[in-house]
């Protein structure tokens, strides 16, 4: 009569060992698509702000706009860095918020008070930035890992 709850402790740990598989394996899930996300953010940020610069010197709406995608940029800057990274992805999500602090002084110097100085933001090596931490994630893509 002890054979049914030996078993059945056999049985519960075993489904509990493929929760546990099935919770590690969402969770990777769950970083790639966040990943792939703030990339894309950032590879439409840095394809548009050059000319969004360009038109925010005469163009108070466009100013506007790109004030708000700094800020946004920003925003996601912080929350990427915040992201819990699974154990297979640590020393890429490292490289990455290593690259984002550079890319969030940036972003940083071109707010003064919350607000776009466009001089700033001109001078800088942002889009460059951008281009860096977007290149790691394809150059590692490119590896097919």
């Amino acid at each position: 009569m002890k054979k049914p709850p030996i078993l059945l402790l056999i049985l519960s740990t075993m489904l509990l060992g493929a929760c546990s598989v099935i919770e590690g394996a969402n969770q990777s899930v769950q970083y790639v698509e966040q990943t792939q996300a703030y990339m894309n953010s950032l590879a439409q940020f840095a394809e548009q702000a050059p000319q969004m610069m360009k038109e925010a010197a005469t163009n108070p709406e466009t100013f506007q706009k790109l004030e708000d995608r700094v800020i946004k940029v920003k925003e996601d800057i912080l929350q990427f860095n915040a992201a819990n990274a699974p154990a297979i992805a640590k020393d890429l999500h490292q490289q990455l918020t290593d690259k984002n602090k550079l890319l969030l002084d940036e972003v940083n110097q071109a707010l003064e008070n919350g607000h776009l100085a466009l001089d700033k933001l001109q001078n800088s090596e942002i889009v460059n930035t951008i281009q860096d931490v977007t290149g790691l994630v394809n150059r590692i893509e490119n590896l097919g890992l």
